[in-house]
């Protein structure tokens, strides 16, 4: 069995409680969602992280992972994340950050793509899903009017990182360093078709319907990017590159934020 095999098959047997049992004691912990499932109690938990003062007020970014149970290094990357920022303020300078790093908790105990009612959770957005698990995010999107999204998945069909831009010239302006920052870790998709759809440089303009997104009705509306690691890589490096990727991000936006966000 190869080390990412093994890696995703002891993963296969953790649970959130796990997973947030490796934040640091100064890491912020709530929670969104508590439901009931065949007798286990799940929670959807939310990291808060705020950074270094940069002379105005914090920028909101929401940061998802864990939406599909069977990816699981988006979660480990944002409490790598959250604990990277506790421990150096510096990293997220101007920012608060909302960090979810198990949005699908039934499907992640599990590893499962789906939830627990064999639902794809990222096709259930803005289309009136009675899914608990949609119906706590989508509460979380409206009360909490984010400058920017950034949702971490994994693809075991992909031959290195790339992401979706929904086709703005902000989120590729944000993603195309992002992409070369992980490439540090995992190489570049460079095909010109993947996922289905046309991409260039690891980039892609369309995607799928029902993904996680802003409510319809936000305006300005967010810079929103999806970036996927290869799910068949090692695991470790999937973290480290999606790490890296998000810390580029947050190096990369301040410099737009006189833009318009419509970019």
């Amino acid at each position: 069995m190869s080390t990412a095999a093994a890696t995703y098959a002891e993963l296969r047997t953790r649970t959130v409680r796990a997973l947030l049992e490796r934040l640091g004691d100064d890491v912020s912990v709530e929670t969104i969602a508590d439901f009931e499932v065949g007798g286990t109690r799940h929670i959807i938990p939310r990291l808060r992280v705020t950074g270094a003062y940069a002379g105005h007020d914090p920028i909101r970014l929401g940061l998802f992972a864990g939406l599909h149970g069977d990816e699981p290094a988006g979660c480990s990357a944002l409490v790598e994340l959250a604990n990277a920022c506790v421990a150096d303020p510096s990293l997220a300078a101007g920012y608060e950050l909302h960090l979810y790093p198990v949005l699908n908790p039934t499907g992640y105990e599990v590893g499962t793509r789906v939830n627990h009612a064999g639902k794809d959770l990222n096709r259930e957005f803005w289309r009136d899903s009675s899914e608990s698990e949609v119906i706590a995010i989508e509460r979380e999107l409206r009360a909490n009017p984010f400058a920017g999204i950034i949702t971490l998945h994994a693809d075991d069909t992909c031959e290195g990182v790339y992401g979706y831009t929904h086709g703005r010239v902000l989120n590729e302006a944000l993603l195309a360093p992002a992409l070369e920052a992980a490439s540090r870790f995992l190489p570049i998709d460079t095909r010109a078709e993947i996922d289905g759809f046309p991409a260039r440089a690891g980039l892609i303009c369309d995607c799928f319907a029902g993904v996680l997104s802003a409510p319809p009705e936000q305006r300005p509306k967010p810079f929103d990017i999806i970036f996927e690691t290869p799910a068949d890589a090692d695991f470790h490096a999937q973290v480290e590159a999606a790490t890296s990727a998000l810390i580029s991000i947050l190096k990369t936006y301040p410099g737009f934020i006189s833009y318009a966000q419509d970019l």
